[in-house]
């Protein structure tokens, strides 16, 4: 799958997963939001849909938008407008070195690797997390939940399977 990142240039170039990745080619970054590939799938964390593997049948190519987590909400109108298809990731936990351990604040490749996996490319999935020392360790950490995301037939059944996910995560504090 070809793979995009607009680059809202909010990042530390040094920590910057997505900038890594672009060095070594496998993604191509744009910076301008009408770059965008019209038939991409757009990683946003505010979409309105989950991604699944349904989403597969429409698109060769995904785009996460990098930018800080804390400056979103500066983009929404921008976003609204974009005539894409807008999806957000469901639940999974963080394995990069700033956020490990917390879930839905994933680093850009993280975000990749998890839409990838999702939408069947488990082999690029791996490709692109093997570029960092703690890439392995996501797809560990997060194995069963990518597992039952790849096996959802659409973005309600993903829904569900966070929702039960997040619910085990309770009992278990609880505990």
């Amino acid at each position: 799958m070809k793979l995009y990142v607009y680059d809202a240039g909010q990042c530390d170039p040094k920590k910057c997963t997505a900038k890594k990745i672009a060095r070594f080619g496998l993604i191509t970054s744009v910076n301008v939001l009408r770059k965008i590939p019209y038939k991409t799938l757009l990683l946003v964390p505010n979409a309105e849909k989950a991604l699944s593997r349904a989403d597969r049948n429409y698109t060769t190519s995904i785009t996460v938008f990098d930018c800080s987590w804390h400056k979103l909400a500066a983009f929404d109108d921008p976003l609204k407008k974009l005539k894409v298809k807008k999806r957000a990731l469901p639940y999974l936990i963080a394995a990069n070195p700033v956020n490990y351990g917390r879930p839905f604040i994933l680093s850009s490749v993280e975000a990749f690797a998890a839409a990838l996996f999702v939408l069947g490319e488990q082999e690029q999935s791996q490709q692109i997390l093997g570029k960092f020392k703690w890439g392995p360790e996501f797809l560990r950490l997060n194995e069963e939940r990518l597992c039952a995301y790849s096996r959802a037939k659409d973005s309600s059944e993903v829904v569900a399977l966070q929702s039960e996910f997040m619910d085990r995560v309770k009992k278990s504090k609880k505990s």
